[in-house]
């Protein structure tokens, strides 16, 4: 194990989350975080859109099923997505601690209605946007 990967005290613990964030999976060198699976289930919310938190060991590789190690002295990085090419500019962090915090920081946000997920997006969803807004805090 590097850094403080498996560290008691740098682990995510499901109850601290804010409201309607889940742990989806957390191992060694990554651990992510979704937003109301509940509902993005294709039904009135698409699948893909799925808000997602992942804090990664070094940066996330965007191939599905590439599995690597960080290079050594990586930082650990937080990124939100709102959908597989929509993300918001990621948070570096120096340990695993820092980041899980970060990334628990950030969903609290969110789940607050305090991230302007608009700005994020090319070509603006409207509908969607009203209906995410009715989600979270806004």
């Amino acid at each position: 194990m590097t850094d403080d990967a498996r560290d008691p005290g740098t682990s995510l613990d499901p109850a601290t989350l804010p409201d309607g964030w889940r742990v989806w999976s957390d191992d060694d060198q990554r651990t992510v975080l979704v937003y109301r699976p509940d509902i993005f289930d294709g039904g009135a919310f698409p699948a893909p859109c799925l808000p997602t938190l992942y804090v990664t060991h070094g940066r996330r590789d965007r191939r599905p099923g590439v599995e690597r190690e960080a290079p050594p002295g990586a930082s650990w990085v937080v990124t939100l997505y709102l959908e597989p090419d929509v993300s918001a500019p990621e948070e570096r962090y120096d340990t695993r601690g820092a980041a899980v915090e970060g990334a628990r920081e950030l969903a609290a946000e969110f789940a607050r209605g305090d991230v302007d997920y608009r700005d994020l997006y090319q070509v603006p969803r409207e509908d969607y946007f009203d209906e995410l807004d009715r989600l979270t805090g806004e």
